[in-house]
């Protein structure tokens, strides 16, 4: 969904950084087959295999289990972890995860993604001692992931109190949580929730003894929606929202055309460094890992149809490519579509093509995308994905109806059968499969996160009345600052601007080097 940029931006001081039996021998055959099969899929990963063969029935169940590559985080019993009594080591309590005695495994994680996090470590590292976000009271929704997890202990080291909760059931890292939780941060996620648990943890996010937040640093903006629903007071008083994703900037917009947004809020998802590095370089890393992973596929010679050519399918459509996929792309907009016929892809409408593909991915960020009459259309065996980040994209509910039968086959990987025989393979029950079949870069994940970070310290230092109730974007000026702090992986040396050129393009010598209009 294109989303119209604002024309404010935001001010930010970069130099002072104020920023998933039955008894005869084919049987068991089958299932020594399937245990065997399962154990090379998962390689490394040690999730819980299915207590019997997966039967046929009316709803996907199996798609709670993890199934992260880089994840240790099982179903370690059917206890729901909101009925488990937990502390950490040092006696620690107010959180909610699926097992606190992962944390050392957790921990583990993150010292990884830090290895490979420039950009978020050095902020830390220069900003510490300031500690510019001190009295900052943050309620975060984000993916639960060991880079996030990066993010959320440097706004801690920043002087901040956070709360931690998951945007999406199926991509929170158990073990991470555990970590997080285990170094006294207040964490309530775990892999595989209810749609009540889900709500439940954002809620004690929000609202919970001695704790009000002031600020909202949220991913997909159901922190924010649920703040101004339930507790609109808590609302009106915070000094900022920070909103990462398309469609919670989106209902960010909706708010102020309704004149109902009464604070201040930075979008992300619009700024250079999110859009044009970890938005088009993470799903063109992921995409192909996540199918590979769920399905076993090959891809050479694949008929896959991408629904939109936004930074997302523009990364999807490059990885596809390259590997062998026939590749085709619908767009609603003519200048992506342009885009997408000047890099040799055939540009369509999906009814003109669903007969006959192979695989379908979804990365529009808008709703009803894929509907059951597509999927009533296509031939046996196509592959179902989404890599947009709503789960309405894929019209799942309408699957879940009398006459399909749905038939679980591995964590987050279902067969939906039609009365025919026919049937289709539906990754992560229409969820950003990315998420919850393989891990993230976490470099370019670190571009986004530190992007993040000085979003909030910059809302949280600001006077009162500098920003009004409207939401703005950063300046191409921490864009930059961004990307610096990435360079030393790459021992990239830029040339410097000498003053006489500075002048003849009209601008300063240590940036910003671009025009606020100027689309990279």
């Amino acid at each position: 969904m294109a989303t119209a940029k604002p024309k404010k931006q935001a001010h930010f001081n970069v130099e002072e950084q104020k920023y998933e039996r039955e008894d005869t021998s084919e049987k068991l055959q089958e299932e020594d087959l399937l245990e065997f099969k399962t154990k090379q899929r998962r390689r490394s990963s040690v999730a819980k295999l299915p207590k019997a063969l997966p039967g046929m029935r009316k709803a996907s169940t199996g798609s709670a289990d993890s199934y992260s590559p880089c994840s240790s985080s099982g179903e370690e019993d059917d206890v729901s972890p909101r009925e488990k009594k937990q502390q950490s080591p040092n006696g620690f309590a107010d959180f909610c995860v699926r097992n606190i005695g992962q944390a050392a495994a957790g921990r583990k994680e993150i010292v990884l993604a830090e290895q490979e996090m420039y950009g978020v470590m050095a902020l830390r590292k220069r900003s510490a001692k300031e500690k510019p976000l001190q009295g900052a009271h943050i309620a975060c929704c984000t993916h639960v992931t060991a880079q996030t997890a990066v993010l959320i202990e440097t706004l801690t080291a920043l002087g901040a109190k956070v709360r931690w909760s998951n945007c999406n059931i199926y991509s929170t890292q158990n073990e991470v949580a555990a970590a997080v939780a285990a170094a006294g941060t207040s964490v309530f996620a775990w892999k595989g929730q209810t749609e009540q648990d889900f709500w439940w943890c954002i809620e004690k996010c929000l609202a919970d003894d001695n704790w009000q937040p002031n600020m909202v640093l949220d991913d997909g903006g159901d922190a924010s929606a649920l703040l101004l629903k339930k507790h609109a007071a808590i609302f009106n008083r915070l000094k900022g929202i920070v909103e990462e994703s398309v469609l919670g900037v989106h209902r960010l917009y909706q708010l102020a055309k309704s004149q109902k947004l009464t604070v201040p809020a930075l979008n992300i998802t619009d700024s250079v460094t999110k859009s044009k590095f970890d938005t088009i370089y993470n799903c063109r890393e992921t995409v192909l890992d996540a199918l590979k992973r769920a399905t076993d596929i090959i891809f050479g010679g694949m008929k896959v149809v991408v629904c939109g050519y936004g930074e997302v399918g523009r990364g999807c459509c490059q990885s596809l490519k390259a590997m062998g996929a026939v590749v085709v792309v619908t767009e609603i907009d003519p200048i992506c579509a342009l885009q997408a016929c000047m890099e040799g892809f055939e540009v369509v409408q999906l009814n003109e093509v669903i007969q006959k593909v192979d695989m379908v991915i979804t990365c529009t960020g808008n709703k009803k995308v894929l509907l059951r009459e597509h999927m009533d259309q296509m031939k046996c065996g196509c592959i179902v994905c989404n890599m947009g980040h709503p789960h309405m994209e894929i019209d799942v509910s309408s699957l879940k109806s009398p006459d399909l039968i749905w038939q679980n086959i591995r964590p987050q990987v279902d067969h939906v059968v039609w009365p025919n025989g026919k049937r289709i393979v539906l990754l992560a029950e229409g969820r950003p499969a990315n998420l919850g079949h393989c891990s993230t870069p976490s470099f370019v994940v670190s571009v986004t996160v530190t992007t993040q970070a000085l979003a909030l310290i910059e809302l949280f230092n600001a006077p009162d009345g500098f920003y009004k109730n409207d939401i703005y974007l950063l300046p191409k000026k921490i864009d930059e600052y961004v990307a610096s702090l990435h360079l030393s992986k790459f021992d990239a040396h830029l040339t410097p601007l000498s003053e006489e050129q500075a002048k003849y393009l009209g601008l300063s010598t240590t940036g910003p080097f671009k025009t606020d209009f100027y689309r990279y």
